[in-house]
């Protein structure tokens, strides 16, 4: 059992850090503006803090979805872990039957 939480929270943290890797630049290129000319400025007025809030609350979302993304391929890799380790028969040195 401490096998499979180990890999469980190991899992979610990954989840978590490969997230807030992958998030950011994906965010920023689904959120820019396309089909403009090389080097030509998009003049707006925005809410900072309405930016602000989105672009948190769209990371902690992603970081959240990864990190139980995460926490269910470290249950599967420990529980199949566990299973493996009890599955493997214990070799004795005589064959049975014989003394």
């Amino acid at each position: 059992m401490k096998t499979v939480l180990i890999f469980v929270l190991s899992g979610a943290l990954l989840g978590v850090i490969v997230t807030s890797y992958v998030v950011p630049p994906a965010l920023s290129w689904y959120t820019a503006p396309g089909g403009l000319p090389q080097g030509a400025q998009i003049q707006a007025i925005v809410q900072i803090p309405e930016v602000i809030r989105y672009a948190t609350g769209k990371l902690l979302r992603a970081q959240a979805i990864g990190g139980g993304i995460g926490a269910i391929l470290g249950l599967a890799a420990g529980i199949l872990l566990v299973r493996r380790g009890r599955a493997r028969p214990i070799a004795s040195a005589q064959p049975p039957g014989q003394s």
